[in-house]
């Protein structure tokens, strides 16, 4: 054992170098390169996880896929990221951040070219499970890049840009891809909406190997390959039925595979609290979530991330398959929505949870409850015949709530996490909202799809779509009102805090929680 690992986490840390080019000198402006490229390779994976959405009607005539297909192509990549983001967190601690990022964004842009150039369904699938189990290694290393990075006081500046890079890196996908659809590019159709990737993972490829700065765990960990392949069958035993269920009539292996996941992941729990006194590097770090606000916050993570699911697959095919509209007219009537989304969410982290705390997130959230009921009732009173500016006002208030919340909720979760831990903090932060999102995509099924059928004839098609959709938005809606109850497990209130402050700056054996920091973290 070294010196440094023999000393509570905040001391070595605090003993680690810190001239120029390191991560805690505060002159290095080289972080702020490092901050552009995580964030980028960030916006492109929360771009692809929406951008397929809207080329689904372009992707089914090339290519004649199936809606089991279509569904497979928008699922296996949420599939194949939540079975992965934790161990991919976990590699990043062992192995160096900026190593697996490095090796996930070059996965990444390979996988991208494969799902541009594949030749049939099957191909592409194939492609995009590919595509979200590297993902999965690269995505964890952004959030855990920020946080060994950056000093204490400097977060929350970061974690509002953050914030605002996933509203708009969410919404705005659809756009993207309704742009790329219609322009045709050479010919290409939907394929450029892949192909996108090529240039801007190549570029984070070089430059993230000149400008981030290389960080791991101060203790020398190992991979549990026992958590890894548990966490992994407990997933797929979870999302699998969903997502095929519909297709197979719910048979009732599903519901026994469903079931006997908890069993699974009850095995995980007792496995890698034995792991973690047996030799301290198990998968999943327990001690996590004995931190308040990391266990308030991954529960609302999962919730919101089921909202979500639901939400923009059964927008994107209530615009397209239900109304008529273009791709482009689609994407551009989401565009109100992005903007909301992303000044809502800069503003949220910087002024109002410092004042308010975690008022703001609640408020966030009855928000968007206000915008789905008003979105009901729109799509009711209009019918088919709705026009997109009639959308405007719903949509902006959802967007200005889910702004308020998704900001400040990632610096509320990560805010009192060990920086040794950051990897598998980010790691399970991202796999719960990923399974949330699995488990709403599996949710369509039953809450959009099993209200249209299968036999319906064409004069039907515009009525029957309004009604599911309603009924879908009522979905969100209930459990948007979950999240507003669980947020009451948060911290109430952000501390004062002060420039140069930081858990960082902590004596060694002092309590991380009672150092003051100007990060608008909340805590107790």
């Amino acid at each position: 054992m070294t010196s440094s690992e023999s000393l509570p986490a905040t001391a070595a840390a605090r003993t680690a170098p810190t001239g120029p080019g390191t991560p805690q000198d505060p002159a290095d402006r080289r972080r702020w390169f490092a901050l552009a490229i995580v964030m980028t390779a960030a916006f492109m994976d929360l771009v692809d996880v929406t951008i397929v959405n809207i080329a689904i009607p372009s992707i089914t005539r090339d290519t004649g896929a199936s809606f089991t297909s279509i569904q497979w192509i928008t699922a296996g990549y949420a599939l194949a990221f939540a079975a992965g983001l934790i161990t991919g967190g976990r590699l990043g601690d062992i192995h160096g951040r900026k190593r697996i990022f490095l090796i996930g964004i070059g996965g990444f842009t390979i996988a991208s070219a494969l799902c541009g150039f594949a030749v049939n369904p099957e191909m592409l699938v194939a492609s995009r499970i590919l595509q979200g189990g590297m993902a999965a290694l690269m995505v964890p290393q952004v959030l855990s890049i920020v946080h060994a990075t950056f000093p204490a006081h400097e977060r929350g500046k970061v974690f509002g840009l953050f914030g605002a890079i996933v509203g708009l890196g969410a919404v705005s996908g659809p756009l993207l891809g309704a742009l790329l659809t219609e322009w045709n590019l050479f010919g290409l159709e939907w394929r450029p909406i892949f192909l996108i990737n090529l240039p801007v993972g190549i570029a984070g490829l070089l430059l993230g190997r000149r400008f981030i700065s290389e960080s791991k765990a101060p203790k020398a960990l190992r991979l549990d390959l026992a958590g890894v392949a548990l966490v992994t069958l407990g997933l797929l035993m979870l999302l699998y039925p969903l997502t095929r269920g519909r297709e197979l009539g719910w048979p009732l292996w599903g519901h026994l595979s469903m079931a006997a996941s908890i069993l699974v992941f009850a095995a995980l729990v007792v496995f890698e609290r034995r792991k973690a006194e047996r030799d301290g590097s198990p998968l999943i770090e327990l001690s996590l979530f004995k931190v308040k606000s990391f266990a308030a916050g991954t529960a609302v993570q999962l919730t919101f991330g089921i909202a979500l699911g639901i939400f923009f697959l059964v927008w994107t095919l209530y615009l397209q398959m239900g109304l008529g509209w273009s791709a482009l007219r689609a994407g551009t009537t989401g565009i109100p929505f992005s903007i909301a989304v992303s000044g809502a969410a800069g503003m949220s982290v910087q002024k109002l949870v410092p004042r308010f705390g975690r008022k703001v997130l609640q408020a966030g959230a009855l928000l968007m409850i206000a915008g789905l009921l008003l979105y009901i009732w729109e799509a009711g009173r209009y019918g088919p015949e709705i026009s997109p500016w009639q959308m405007v006002l719903p949509l902006v208030v959802m967007g200005v709530g889910m702004g308020l919340i998704v900001a400040p909720l990632t610096d509320a979760v990560l805010s009192e996490v060990p920086k040794e831990h950051s990897g598998s903090a980010s790691g399970l932060i991202n796999t719960v909202q990923q399974m949330g999102t699995a488990l709403g995509l599996g949710l369509v099924s039953v809450v959009f799809f099993g209200v249209i059928g299968d036999r319906l004839p064409p004069e039907a098609m515009g009525a029957a779509f309004v009604d599911a959709f309603q009924q879908s938005l009522g979905w969100v809606a209930g459990v948007l009102a979950v999240i507003f109850l669980v947020m009451f497990a948060l911290p109430a209130r952000p501390r004062v805090h002060l420039e140069g402050g930081g858990e960082d700056d902590a004596a060694p054996g002092e309590p991380q929680g009672d150092v003051v920091r100007k990060a608008p973290a909340l805590t107790s």
